[in-house]
This record gives C-alpha cells, sequence and structure tokens, in this order.
C-alpha cells in the first residue's frame, strides 16, 4: 500500500528519452457492450509486490515574518501555537512565475469565543512555494471578504495577482467566482488541486485539532458533492477501449513528454507528492483509442480531468471531471470474468497510492499518445 509525501523541492521533470507505448488489453467499442475489459493477468500481482509508498512531510511554515524568518524556526513556531496564520513565500522562487493558485474559502471544526465556526483562507500554489492561510468570523463571509483577502496576499509576499485560481468547493463557487472575476482572475471549479488537498489534511492532524476551540466530531459543514453519474456527451466519446498498464519509468517518460511535445493532458508533481514507486512497478490506465483522437483530446483537455474509477455495482466506468461532474464514460456486461478483471484494476491503483492514468491514441496499438493524463484519486479531505 502506498503513502504520501511532500518533497520541498520544486519539481525537476526528467527529460523523456523515448516514448513507450501503451500496453493494451482487448478492448471494446461503445456499441457493444457484451464485450468485458481485459487487464493484463500480471497487472495487479506486480503492483501488489512492488508497492509505491507516499508519505506526507509537509514543508511547516508560520505566520508574522515568515519571507524571512528561518524555515526551521517558523515550523516550531507554528507547532507551538496552532492559532497562528501561515504567510510565506519561498525566496527561491522567481514571484512572477506564481500565475496559478489553489484555493480553498470553507468553515473549520473549531469554535470562536461567540460558539461560532471559524472560516479559513488557504492559499497556494502547486509547488507549496507560496502558503498562505487566514482565519475570519463566520460573518463576513462574502464575496468582498474574498476578493480583500487576494489583494492583501499579493501586496503582503510581493506577488502579482494569479492569472488562475482552482477551487474544488461546489458551494462557494458563487463567491469565488465573483471574488475572481472583479480581479480579473479566472476562476477553475476543479479538484486538481491536490497540493490544496493533501496540505488541508495535513493541518487537521496539526493544527485544527490542536486548536483550542477544536470540535471533535464534528461534520464538515460544506460536504463534497458525489452526484449520481450522468450520460457521456457525444462529443467525449471514443470508439475503442482497453485497460492498459505502464511501468512507472514509462510513465515518468510521459509526463515529461508533456513539456517537450505539443501534447494534450496534464501531470503531476511527482516530487512535489513524494510519490515514491519502483520504476518496473506497473501504474494502471485506460486507453482510449478513436479516428478522431486530437479532437476527443482537445475536448478532455478543457474539462479538468480528476480520475477514473470502476463502479462494480453498476459494471461501468467512472470518469470525475470539474468539482462534480461525473460522467458514466464506459460500461460492460456484468460477468464474473469482467467483475473480477475490474475489481483488479482498482487493486493495482490503490497499491500505486491512487495514481492512474488516462491515454487517448489514434489506435490501441500506437506508440504515442495525443493526450495523456496523469491522475491521482484521493480520500476527501476532513474538512
Amino acid at each position: 500500500m502506498a503513502s504520501l509525501s511532500f518533497n520541498p523541492i520544486r519539481i525537476r521533470h526528467p527529460t523523456g528519452e523515448s516514448r513507450r507505448p501503451v500496453s493494451s488489453s482487448t478492448c471494446f467499442s461503445k456499441s457493444t457492450k457484451t464485450n468485458p475489459f481485459q487487464v493484463p493477468p500480471c497487472s495487479t500481482e506486480s503492483a501488489r509486490n512492488q508497492p509505491g509508498t507516499r508519505r506526507f512531510r509537509f514543508r511547516s511554515v508560520s505566520s508574522e515574518s515568515s519571507v524571512s524568518l528561518p524555515l526551521e524556526a517558523e515550523a516550531t513556531d507554528r507547532l507551538d501555537d496552532p492559532t497562528a496564520e501561515v504567510s510565506y513565500l519561498d525566496p527561491e522562487t522567481d514571484p512572477e512565475s506564481i500565475t496559478k493558485w489553489e484555493l480553498d474559502f470553507c468553515s473549520r471544526p473549531i469554535l470562536d469565543i461567540r460558539g461560532k465556526k471559524i472560516w479559513e483562507l488557504v492559499v497556494c500554489d502547486d509547488s507549496l512555494s507560496l502558503q498562505h492561510t487566514k482565519f475570519f468570523p463566520n460573518n463576513v463571509i462574502n464575496s468582498i471578504t474574498l476578493r480583500d483577502a487576494i489583494v492583501s496576499i499579493c501586496d503582503d509576499l510581493g506577488v502579482p495577482l494569479p492569472d488562475k485560481i482552482r477551487f474544488f468547493r461546489s458551494q462557494m463557487q458563487t463567491i469565488i467566482t465573483k471574488a475572481c472575476k472583479e480581479l480579473g482572475i479566472k476562476p477553475i471549479p476543479s479538484k486538481r488541486c491536490l497540493s490544496l488537498q493533501l496540505w488541508l489534511e495535513e493541518r487537521y492532524e496539526t493544527v485544527y485539532m490542536r486548536h483550542p476551540g477544536f470540535q471533535k466530531g464534528s461534520k464538515p459543514l460544506l460536504v463534497l458533492d458525489n452526484p449520481f453519474p450522468m450520460e457521456l456527451p457525444d462529443n467525449l466519446y471514443g470508439e475503442k477501449w482497453a485497460f492498459v498498464q505502464l511501468p512507472f519509468s514509462a510513465v515518468k517518460e510521459e509526463v515529461s513528454s508533456l513539456q517537450t511535445k505539443f501534447t494534450f493532458g496534464a501531470s503531476l508533481d511527482l516530487d512535489l507528492l513524494g510519490i515514491e514507486i519502483d520504476e518496473n512497478t506497473l501504474v494502471p490506465g485506460l486507453a482510449v483509442a478513436t479516428s478522431r483522437a486530437k479532437p476527443l483530446a482537445a475536448w478532455m483537455n478543457g474539462l479538468e480531468v480528476y480520475s477514473i474509477e470502476a463502479d462494480l455495482a453498476q459494471a461501468s466506468l467512472i470518469l470525475s471531471v470539474g468539482i462534480s461532474t461525473r460522467y458514466v464514460y464506459a460500461s460492460y456486461k456484468k460477468t464474473p470474468v469482467a467483475t473480477s478483471e475490474a475489481e483488479a484494476w482498482e487493486a493495482a491503483k490503490k497499491a500505486c497510492g491512487g495514481l492512474h492514468f488516462l491515454a487517448i491514441q489514434d489506435s490501441l496499438d500506437s506508440d504515442d499518445c495525443v493526450g495523456f493524463w496523469l491522475l491521482l484519486d484521493l480520500p476527501t479531505p476532513p474538512v
């Protein structure tokens, strides 16, 4: 079983020497729903025999003069005082390079002196070079407060307004969208706020639970949506589908190629996430083949693809995009063999700590991907 960590060293993408073909299994078309998925028989066992590790080691900082204080002193201050707020910019990072933020604005399981839940703004970039938190009383939660807070972060840390801000709570979409648009920032509803979600998980254990106002057993005020999956739009259909697998070394090559070739898709900061998997471990994925691979990949590129999961009860694959949009991406005939294969695919994904991928190709025998999305299925944050 894999665990998760944060590596404080900024990502340096490896340069891929060559592309490896996606090794395909028997596929099925969208119009033929009687053919089951087939998983290479060695995939699950290989993943189990060579488990990845993901241990959570977070770069902790505190507020006050965090830009100038030594990192070790800041971490000590924050651990001593769970009420301290964070305001940090990595001095080795060019402020102009931070153009995308991840943001959460939500209540916490903490009561103030009035007996009301405290709200908190948490902001970071995907490399955690920028980190900021601030507590708010519940009676000032609106787009104006958020807009002013965003401006204040830029002023305090000396960074420009971001071009884009990702957020993962649908209930806050109106407030966040309004605040962003007033500042000329593009709001992006997306669950691909992985650094932010993992930071919140860390803060729950090291900050919120130690806060004097912490309410044990308190349920999140804004629960994340998990709606019933919808029918897939026609423009997102492929012609053939297959469970596939790639060695972790080949996955890294595909991620690297996103930086060097004009390929649709999205990567993950593997260095930052601290994903430690043996180079030969087989990472599960889904390959989609179609004669209109480029148009399909272009459509998928604008969807903020988050994860793919096998729904064993409904004998289908579910594609999650954006904040709360879920599609039935493919279906198969529910047989003991097909169910076993879907279970094996999910087990392989779990053995890799939730890491998996989506590849779009002209054909399943192609050596190249037109689109490649590296995905990480994370548990819901505790707040």
